[in-house]
C-alpha cells in the first residue's frame, strides 16, 4: 500500500464524503489513483448497504416536492434505523431530491420487483427489455437527475454507507394537474 498525501484525502473525502479512515485506505489500495479509489469506496458501499438491507426501519420522514409553478408535486416516504439520522442534513437532503426525481421523472415503482404484469406488457408493446423498462419505471433505477454519473439506488447505497444504517424508500406518490391518477 502507497503512502497518500493528506490533500489527497481531504480531496477525495469532500468528493465522497465517505468516513475517513475509508478514504485513506481506498486511496492507499488504489496507489494514490483517485478514480480507483472512488470504484472502491462504492464497493464498499455496497457491501455495507448489503450487510444493513435485513436492519428494521421505523423511523424516518415523509418529504415533499412542489415545483414552482405549482403544477406538479410529489410526496416520498423514507424510512431509516433511527431519529438521529432522519434529522441529519443529508438525509434530508435525499428525501426532498427523491421527491423532485419522482415529481421530474415520472417513476411507476420504487424498485424491480415492484413492476405490476400490466407494465411488463406494456414495455413489451413498446419493443423495450425488461432492463430498458426498468430503467425508466423504478425509481431506484433512474439516473438521478442532479448527477447523471450515478442512479438513485447509488446515491442511497452512498447515503447508507455514510449513516451506517438501513435506509429505505418505502413508497411515493405523484400529483400533476389535468392527469388521472394511476391505479
Amino acid at each position: 500500500m502507497a503512502k497518500v498525501s493528506v490533500e489527497a484525502i481531504k480531496t477525495l473525502r469532500e468528493k465522497t464524503g465517505a468516513p475517513l479512515g475509508d478514504v485513506r485506505s481506498a486511496l492507499a489500495a488504489a496507489d494514490g489513483d483517485e478514480a480507483k479509489a472512488v470504484q472502491l469506496l462504492k464497493q464498499k458501499g455496497f457491501e455495507a448497504a448489503r450487510k444493513r438491507q435485513d436492519r428494521a426501519t421505523g423511523a424516518g420522514r415523509i418529504d415533499s416536492y412542489v415545483h414552482h409553478d405549482g403544477r406538479v408535486a410529489a410526496l416520498v416516504e423514507v424510512n431509516c434505523e433511527t431519529d438521529f439520522v432522519a434529522r441529519l442534513p443529508e438525509f434530508q437532503q435525499f428525501c426532498r431530491d427523491v421527491a423532485m426525481q419522482v415529481a421530474s421523472q415520472r417513476p411507476l415503482c420504487v424498485r424491480k420487483a415492484d413492476l405490476a404484469p400490466r407494465h411488463l406488457e406494456a414495455a413489451k408493446g413498446m419493443s423495450k427489455s425488461r432492463e430498458e423498462f426498468a430503467e425508466e419505471a423504478c425509481l431506484l433505477e433512474q439516473p438521478f437527475i442532479k448527477d447523471q454519473g450515478q442512479t438513485i439506488a447509488e446515491y442511497l447505497t452512498s447515503l447508507i454507507a455514510k449513516t451506517g444504517e438501513n435506509i429505505v424508500v418505502r413508497r411515493f406518490t405523484r400529483f400533476a394537474l389535468g392527469e388521472e391518477p394511476s391505479v
